[in-house]
């Protein structure tokens, strides 16, 4: 009976686990409103390595379409300028020697689609690792020698916990989705 609690509990965090992955996937997928998270992929050479932007600087959004960036050192403006423009993720920075401002461009319901289909495909990857985790579960419970009454009734509540975790997978991707399609 320990077995099957342990197992069951094992399922359980590793769904926990994909759905807070796939939250953090779909806050990187920008809505069209200005998010320090929008940078989090940005690196600049600081004294020989690689450090995240967050780490040698303040990024503030004064209002839904602005980010700043107040480098904590003066002469990382120009280092941190030049690494937005290799990331390639559609800003142009604005350096006026103290800090670099980004505008946020207004999104193109092309675009827009195009973040919907993204985090759909993010979606998805999450159902199959929750069913992955449900399948898991299944093999473990299915070698144990144990009654098939209990054997069923443990798949019976592996199913009922994924079946959960799919309808929050669900939840997560429409908020998302209508977050992206609101103008």
């Amino acid at each position: 009976m320990e077995e099957i609690d342990f197992i069951l509990e094992s399922a359980e965090e590793s769904m926990v686990n994909v759905i807070s992955h796939l939250e953090k996937e779909l806050l990187n997928i920008r809505a069209g409103k200005a998010n320090p998270i929008m940078l989090s992929n940005i690196f600049i050479d600081y004294y020989g390595s690689k450090t995240n932007l967050s780490q040698v600087a303040n990024i503030n959004t004064p209002d839904s379409k602005t980010l700043t960036i107040q480098p904590w050192e003066k002469s990382l403006v120009p280092d941190i300028e030049k690494a937005i423009l290799i990331a390639n993720i559609g800003f142009t920075p604005i350096n006026n020697g103290d800090s670099i401002i980004i505008n946020i461009p207004p999104m193109t319901e092309e675009r827009r689609f195009q973040l919907v289909k993204i985090a759909k495909q993010e979606s998805e990857s999450a159902k199959v690792s929750i069913r992955n985790s449900r399948k898991e579960a299944n093999d473990e419970i299915k070698k144990m020698e144990v009654s098939d009454d209990m054997k069923k009734n443990s798949e019976q509540d592996i199913q009922s916990l994924t079946d959960s975790f799919i309808k929050k997978t669900d939840f997560l991707f429409s908020k998302k989705e209508k977050e992206i399609m609101t103008v």
